[in-house]
């Protein structure tokens, strides 16, 4: 399959399909501390392969229309055991519901940016150039899959 370009030649739909398998989603709540904060965008692709140690996004088994984000820890048969990064956040992976079929398991992370503080939430400190400087280098961080994390949430 492909498109034809205005010259004539015809393209492989390769390559206009990977920005619309690109997504980025905002993270609310605390399961996946420290990796991912409250508030930052996740950079995703659809459809792209899981492996253990991958941040996943998945639809919520008992409530489809909730997107969840957590780690896959381990394959298993049925699907993927998730679990959040946070070991204080006891709820809302699969200790709660269980394996999760490969059909509601939608993206994988790629990235994650941490967006500025608001001015309103900023100490006076923050505002310092060293601040700045700080939040400049740790504000976008790729996402690998986290071997040794897997390990240890499998441990749980």
């Amino acid at each position: 399959m492909g498109r034809n370009t205005p010259s004539g030649r015809r393209t492989p739909s390769l390559w206009s399909s990977p920005l619309k398998r690109i997504g980025i989603l905002e993270v609310t709540g605390p399961s996946m501390a420290p990796t991912l904060e409250h508030g930052d965008q996740l950079l995703v692709r659809y459809g792209a392969p899981v492996r253990p140690g991958h941040v996943v996004v998945l639809r919520h088994p008992f409530q489809q229309d909730l997107l969840v984000v957590k780690r896959a820890a381990e394959r298993r048969p049925g699907g993927w055991w998730v679990l959040g990064d946070n070991p204080y956040n006891e709820t809302g992976d699969s200790t709660d519901y269980g394996t999760v079929p490969d059909e509601l398991v939608l993206a994988t992370g790629v990235a994650r940016f941490r967006p500025r503080p608001r001015p309103e939430h900023v100490v006076e400190d923050q505002r310092s150039l060293r601040a700045r400087v700080s939040w400049a280098l740790s504000a976008l961080r790729p996402l690998r899959a986290d071997s040794s994390a897997s390990r240890r949430l499998r441990a749980r």
